[in-house]
């Protein structure tokens, strides 16, 4: 902020002054009457010295967010300065104006007025300052909880007092948005993915909580035969769970593979994890699916993928029609912000989490609450 001193003869003058050397924006702060130095001065009428004080925002706003860091003390300095001269002059101006000219009383309401709007602008430059590092809190924690801010316009277009105020509103928002599956698992159910999810370790996680927990008869079909060991785990996890496993190369053996399973409650299909941007890959694992008659597809997620390959995953796989989310990997980080982004750009609900490597302990289905505490932040997967 610049601030600087003019000696006047009257008012006119200095509003003329600080106008051609300030500009507008400039606000008076405080105006005292002096006698002009020396023996002269004595014979002569009083002058005016009027202070005045401009933001330096007004003087160069195309540097203001380069500079905004760097300005913050001087200009809280600034404030603080402006707040003490005011706290301190302004009752003495008015005394001061009374004694020497009783007969003024029009000039003693004019600087009453001056000082009260100079009070008011003060009041509202430091109101805009608050909401401007209220919405840098605000853009910081959507970092920190690793949110896509471009996914939450409506809320960061109003003006917040504080970030609870902010929470609030993004509480409600997620209770509306966040939906979790209440499906039954019933017939033919497949799950797909990128790679490196865990779609197998969830496969067996799944058909563990079916098969000892809802104690429903599971079938295994595996088609990933393409990961070394992908095969011999599932097999392994089949084989302790006392369920039938099958393993499909062709599209003619899994017609086969799903005959000989008709009998089960559910049957499970592991899929070979394919890049979303092959589109040759993704057909080709559309091709089994079809084959299969899927009665569910679930679209498996880790918690852990980049927010900037979100988007490309599911834009590739929604040629499957998948119809419900599996997000992995929770125990894996720190922050769960990738579960909104999924959600959101996906308009699918929540099926299943997988919160570690325990075989079938780490997967449940969430409560919605759950989810929003992730989200905010309140609760972690220990």
């Amino acid at each position: 902020m610049v601030i600087k001193k003019y000696l006047v003869k009257n008012m006119n003058e200095a509003l003329t002054r600080i106008r051609y050397e300030l500009g507008k924006d400039a606000i008076i702060i405080s105006q005292r009457k002096i006698r002009e130095s020396g023996i002269k001065g004595y014979f002569k009428p009083k002058l005016i010295e009027v202070t005045a004080a401009l933001e330096n925002n007004k003087i160069d706003k195309k540097n203001k967010f380069a500079r905004e860091k760097e300005d913050d003390m001087d200009f809280r300095n600034s404030l603080d300065s402006i707040k003490k001269i005011i706290s301190e002059k302004d009752k003495k101006i008015i005394k001061e104006e009374v004694k020497e000219d009783k007969n003024n009383l029009n000039n003693n309401e004019n600087i009453k007025n001056e000082v009260k709007e100079i009070k008011e602008l003060l009041n509202k430059v430091i109101k805009n300052t608050n909401k401007e590092e209220e919405k840098d809190l605000i853009s910081e924690y959507l970092r920190d909880m690793d949110i896509d801010e471009k996914l939450l316009i409506d809320l960061l277009t109003k003006n917040y007092d504080n970030i609870d105020e902010f929470k609030k509103d993004f509480m409600n928002l997620l209770e509306k948005e966040i939906d979790i599956s209440t499906n039954n698992l019933r017939g033919k159910v497949v799950l797909v993915g990128p790679t490196g999810v865990g779609k197998t370790t969830t496969i067996a996680k799944l058909a563990g909580r079916l098969a000892l927990i809802e104690k429903k008869k599971v079938g295994l079909i595996t088609i990933d035969t393409y990961r070394i060991g992908a095969v011999e785990q599932l097999k392994t996890y089949a084989e302790i769970m006392n369920i039938p496993f099958k393993v499909v190369i062709t599209l003619k053996e899994m017609e086969g593979a799903v005959k000989e399973l008709e009998a089960c409650d559910v049957i499970l299909v592991d899929t070979t994890g394919r890049s979303s941007k092959n589109t040759m890959q993704i057909s080709e694992l559309r091709a089994f699916i079809q084959k299969v008659n899927a009665d569910h597809i679930m679209l498996v997620m880790s918690g852990t993928t980049k927010n900037r390959d979100i988007q490309t995953i599911l834009e590739g796989y929604n040629e499957l029609a998948y119809e419900e989310l599996i997000i992995t990997k929770l125990d894996e980080t720190s922050t769960y912000g990738c579960v909104y982004n999924i959600v959101k750009r996906s308009n699918k609900p929540i099926a299943y989490i997988t919160t570690g490597q325990d075989v079938p302990d780490d997967i449940k289905v969430p409560s919605k609450n759950e989810i929003e505490k992730l989200i905010l932040g309140e609760e972690t997967i220990c």
